[in-house]
């Protein structure tokens, strides 16, 4: 079985294809970003219909915002923790509270500018806490409950070594100027008890929404930073 995974910026978010027997778009990019999807799809020869599930690794606005008209375009079911299902659900998810002062002043200012309503979309696919094999997808990966950025929050971890892990790690210039832990989390405390729970499942790159991919060495580091100024 030949494998291959791919990044497709949608908006501020970084979106991820993996190309397997079937083909799994991870998350769905921000409000506006469908053309930036079609393109994508275009320059690595995907016809959308090809996507047989959308997998989201939490329910904020950056990640569902064009989840409706790329979930008509492919016909693809929707995957989602339970804990985040009713955000895709309604339309309105909310925005995640500030972990550092910078963090908090984002949030304040995002909670009082946008006033997010998308299209519902029904999520097909429910994860649960134990998560998931994508082996029936004939990717060798599986889904991780990952906790703490959002209560649903999940990750995806291949077998090689690649993880795909939303926004419990961010490394773009507008949130912060050195990859490592996210700035905006719902308990900072949970995001780094799950990056303490997926560390010694054999992740060695990591390949966040916002911003370019890094060495994990990074995030050992940041969490004995963390722990050692507790």
């Amino acid at each position: 079985m030949q494998f291959s995974f791919h990044r497709l910026p949608l908006g501020i978010c970084n979106c991820f294809l993996l190309r397997g027997e079937q083909t799994i778009l991870v998350d769905a990019g921000a409000q506006g970003s469908v053309g930036a999807f079609t393109k994508g799809l275009q320059a690595l020869n995907v016809a959308p219909k090809e996507i047989s599930l959308i997998l989201l690794t939490h329910g904020h606005w950056d990640h569902i915002g064009a989840l409706h008209p790329i979930q008509q375009l492919t016909g693809a079911k929707v995957a989602i923790h339970h804990r985040d299902q009713a955000w895709v659900e309604s339309g309105k998810p909310p925005f995640p509270s500030g972990v550092n002062g910078y963090g908090k002043a984002m949030s304040a200012l995002a909670r009082g500018l946008l006033k997010i309503n998308l299209p519902p979309v029904k999520v097909d696919v429910i994860l649960a806490d134990e998560g998931m094999s994508l082996a029936e997808y004939g990717i060798p990966a599986r889904v991780v409950y990952t906790p703490g950025h959002s209560m649903g929050h999940v990750s995806i971890l291949l077998d090689s070594g690649e993880g795909f892990v939303g926004d419990l790690a961010m490394n773009d210039w507008y949130l912060r100027l050195t990859p490592g832990l996210p700035i905006l989390a719902d308990d900072i405390n949970l995001v780094v008890d799950s990056w303490k729970k997926i560390l010694p499942m054999g992740i060695r790159r990591v390949y966040p929404a916002h911003g370019k991919d890094f060495p994990v060495g990074v995030m050992e580091n940041e969490i004995k930073s963390f722990e050692a100024n507790q």
